[in-house]
């Protein structure tokens, strides 16, 4: 383990953690170009819920979606779709810091969802920092391949941090996880 970049992903969370970011989650209709959000949660730092909502997407959830998460279509037929719950997503997200467990993928899902409600992507103004990523420097598992810390999956990193929230695969539930793996990254000793 590197102690100089496990202390810089320290000082990173504790700088972060200043910022009273939100966090934000989402479970969607797969992985691929065509995949939407089917749930979006969004909590504040604090951990009050500033959103948490089923989207009722325009294509299919794929099986293999389904098994992770367990969202049916039948659970979506009361939901919003994407581009009437956007507004009060970018609101939560505007001018704010915005902690995801892996925001490439968080952040390439809206642009999709976006696209597929025929709606142009503007990025809400604000810095997305990827938690997987400073809790990969942070753990500090070498992958000699990449070049780069190995990443952990959010269930590996709660885990590895003994924390006892629950990682359900479900909108709220990882997004608590992941505003508690910033706290304990946070609170570590460097």
């Amino acid at each position: 383990m590197n102690t100089s970049a496990r202390a810089e992903a320290i000082r990173r969370a504790k700088e972060y953690l200043a910022q009273r970011p939100v966090f934000l989650d989402t479970e969607t209709t797969g992985i691929g170009p065509n995949a939407e959000i089917v749930e979006i949660s969004i909590v504040d730092f604090d951990g009050s819920v500033l959103l948490d909502a089923l989207v009722k997407p325009r294509g299919k959830i794929e099986l293999d979606a389904q098994r992770v998460h367990g969202i049916t279509a039948g659970m979506l037929g009361s939901a919003l779709g994407w581009d009437a719950l956007w507004p009060e997503v970018q609101a939560a997200l505007e001018g704010r810091t915005v902690g995801i467990y892996n925001a490439d993928f968080d952040m390439r899902m809206m642009k999709q969802s976006h696209q597929r409600n025929w709606m142009q992507w503007r990025q809400p103004k604000g810095m997305y920092v990827c938690l997987m990523k400073l809790y990969a420097q942070f753990y500090g598992q070498w992958n000699p391949q990449r070049r780069s810390y190995r990443w952990q999956s959010l269930e590996n990193a709660r885990a590895q941090c003994g924390l006892s929230t629950p990682n359900s695969h479900r909108a709220l539930d990882d997004t608590q996880l992941s505003r508690e793996v910033l706290l304990f990254m946070a609170a570590a000793q460097e």
